[in-house]
């Protein structure tokens, strides 16, 4: 049988909403979700080649099945694109198009000051507090594709109210990846209003 690990999204980590309420329905099918640190306790160094190290460990080149948040669905989309040992992907408004995205949100000038000072500050909301953070995040993400061309099943929950990572780009992956199911629900980033309805799905596709 397959393993099925957890990754967080940015600036979060294992004890968060839905990593503990996907742990928790796993439970009561008496089967384990594993749920690493990504950042292992390192965020302002954090990198996505980190993140894909990590995940590398923790999988072991075994049949996994991966459930990703955010940044976390990504980097799921990313490993299962080189490791066709992955079986099958939940994705919850995967952050397709990481690095180009930036730029966008924050702007050319907010770019380039962290550039400049190698630091930006973002809330933690895991930590629930303010955390710096290393331009080396951008310059690393900057050499992956913005939407990995991974084969394997996959079952994706997006906000149609998501600001974070606009619905369009699921709906871009989705309309060339036959083998992904979009849901667009009535969410926004946190998707945590929509909880039990995508277990619901994840249960079925999973299982």
């Amino acid at each position: 049988m397959s393993r099925f690990i957890y990754l967080h999204g940015f600036a979060s980590s294992p004890s968060s909403r839905k990593a503990r309420f996907f742990e928790e329905r796993f439970g009561e099918l008496g089967i384990a979700l594993e749920i690493p640190d990504l950042a292992e306790g390192n965020f302002r160094n954090l990198t996505l080649t980190g993140q894909l190290k990590v995940m590398e460990r923790v999988c072991r080149d075994q049949h996994v099945s991966l459930i990703g948040s955010s940044m976390g669905g990504y980097l799921a989309a990313l490993y299962a694109a080189r490791h066709s040992e992955v079986q099958k992907l939940v994705l919850l408004a995967p952050a397709f198009s990481f690095a180009s995205r930036w730029p966008e949100t924050l702007g050319e000038a907010a770019m380039e000051q962290w550039k400049r000072t190698n630091t930006l500050e973002v809330f933690h909301y895991s930590e629930n507090r303010v955390a710096e953070l290393g331009y080396q995040l951008i310059e690393d993400a900057q050499q992956y594709e913005p939407y990995p061309d991974f084969k394997q099943p996959a079952l994706i929950f997006q906000g149609r109210q998501d600001t974070i990572v606009l619905p369009g780009y699921a709906v871009k992956f989705a309309a060339t990846h036959p083998n992904a199911d979009l849901r667009l629900v009535d969410s926004d980033h946190d998707l945590v209003n929509v909880l039990d309805e995508m277990w619901r799905g994840a249960e079925k596709f999973l299982f």
